[in-house]
């Protein structure tokens, strides 16, 4: 498990963690932007909140197939079209975080872009995981 680093000089995070060391013994694994889509490229849904699911779903299928877990990740960064509407979609998305990645919060930034690669994407992750 890593060592969580949050410097009290700094505000307290919630949701993420400022830092998060890990041991140098393992191996690095860099994720590319994965979207709400299932394994044929169909979007189950046009809802924010449902492609996030979808979205840290596949980031952790890939972390898996590495063979690691999701306390392995050590950053997300998060990708959306509209931080209004991940706002007030925050309570569902952080439902679906959880339900998924537990109680480890690993380094995250949330950026808002004008457009994602896919036309109906609303949410592209991408992460950086220590697989042992």
């Amino acid at each position: 498990m890593p060592d969580v680093i949050n410097p009290a000089s700094l505000a307290p995070p919630r949701g993420y963690s400022n830092g998060l060391l890990f041991p140098a013994n393992g191996r690095v694994l860099f994720v590319a932007g994965q979207i709400g889509w299932d394994r044929e490229g169909h979007f189950p849904s046009d809802e924010l909140a449902a492609q996030f699911d979808l979205a840290l779903a596949n980031v952790l299928d890939v972390v898996r197939e590495a063979g690691g877990a999701p306390e392995h990740v050590g950053r997300l960064t998060i990708y959306v079209t509209d931080k209004h509407e991940y706002i007030a979609a925050a309570k569902t998305i952080g439902a679906s975080y959880r339900a998924r990645m537990g109680k480890h919060y690993p380094a995250m930034a949330l950026v808002q872009v004008a457009a994602l690669l896919e036309d109906r994407a609303k949410v592209e992750i991408e992460a950086t995981a220590v697989i042992p």
